[in-house]
């Protein structure tokens, strides 16, 4: 295609995403600033309509939840488009929790910082080809994920599923697992650990802890693994269960940073949840694709979120 051809701003937008009455704004607001938008209708449209748009746009926003970022940014990097695309967040689902942690805080603001913001290179999750920005999630089902409700997914995010497993806990099933990290490039080392699991959450933007939003370092080169084992589960029952669960001194919570990993079933499948889609498999292997998304950030998002204070991890 003729470079004066080309349409430079796509916008996919998921219209039933949320509480549905964004689309109005994010059209005005979308067409106003020069963009094509593109609404999905089904399943899977976030990934084609971005693969069409990789040819053709340097800008590609994705307007929805944590879901549609991955299904966008997902069928950019199947077209081979992440080299030459920026991409863009407009906060219109329920959680939206990645953009949270990338400094935007309604789409209003998403829009200004399209125009105005910082541009960064951050780290990429891949998950057996599949891509994630945020987080992926083992242990949680379709099932549970499906009946977790929208104001648990505003709330908490991605930790809603989590608090949904640990309400029906007394008939969850632990997963027999074994999970092996790689070695790093600052001296983190190779790992293995094997054993029953309640839950095993790798985050790429996403820091796991007792709080909806806590953004990890994502340029960092590396994912942040937490294994909650299953014999300090049975207890975690209640308003303050995410609290005891993630606390940094629970002793059932083995923790890891590291550049790559594998995590093997010992027994059955295991769902697992990227960025609020599903992948059903029984050898699970992640990797991170340093500075590979090019993303446009708000003020708030800091680089390193550790040189404000919050905690550092593992400490």
């Amino acid at each position: 295609m003729h470079v004066d051809d080309a349409t430079e701003r796509v916008l996919v937008l998921n219209p039933v995403s949320g509480s549905e009455d964004h689309v109005e704004d994010v059209v005005e607001l979308a067409t106003e600033r020069g963009f094509d938008v593109r609404k999905t209708e089904a399943a899977g449209d976030g990934q084609r309509l971005a693969r069409e748009a990789a040819d053709e746009a340097d800008l590609v926003a994705a307007a929805g939840g944590d879901g549609t970022v991955n299904e966008v940014v997902d069928g950019l990097a199947s077209a081979d488009g992440l080299e030459t695309t920026t991409v863009a967040v407009v906060p219109a689902g329920t959680g939206n929790n990645f953009a949270s942690n990338i400094g935007l805080k309604g789409i209003e603001h998403a829009f200004d910082v399209i125009e105005n913001g910082r541009r960064r290179a951050i780290d990429l999750g891949i998950a057996n080809d599949r891509t994630f920005v945020n987080s992926c999630v083992g242990g949680i089902t379709a099932e549970a994920s499906s009946e977790t409700s929208a104001e648990g997914k505003a709330e908490f995010g991605v930790l809603a599923y989590v608090m949904n497993g640990i309400e029906t806990v007394r008939s969850f099933e632990s997963l027999p697992l074994r999970v092996e990290t790689a070695q790093g490039p600052s001296g983190e080392v190779a790992e293995s650990w094997t054993g029953e699991a309640m839950f095993v959450l790798v985050g790429n933007c996403r820091r796991f802890s007792g709080t909806r939003t806590a953004q990890a370092d994502v340029e960092d080169g590396l994912l942040e693994v937490t294994i909650v084992e299953d014999a300090g589960a049975l207890d975690l029952l209640g308003e303050t269960a995410l609290e005891r669960l993630f606390d940094r001194g629970n002793a059932h919570v083995v923790r890891r940073r590291t550049p790559s990993l594998t995590i093997e079933s010992l027994r059955d499948s295991v769902e697992y949840s990227l960025d609020g889609e599903m992948l059903e498999t029984e050898t699970l292997e992640l990797e991170t694709e340093s500075a590979a998304l090019t993303i446009a950030v708000g003020d708030g998002y800091r680089p390193n979120p550790d040189d404000d204070g919050r905690w550092p991890f593992g400490a």
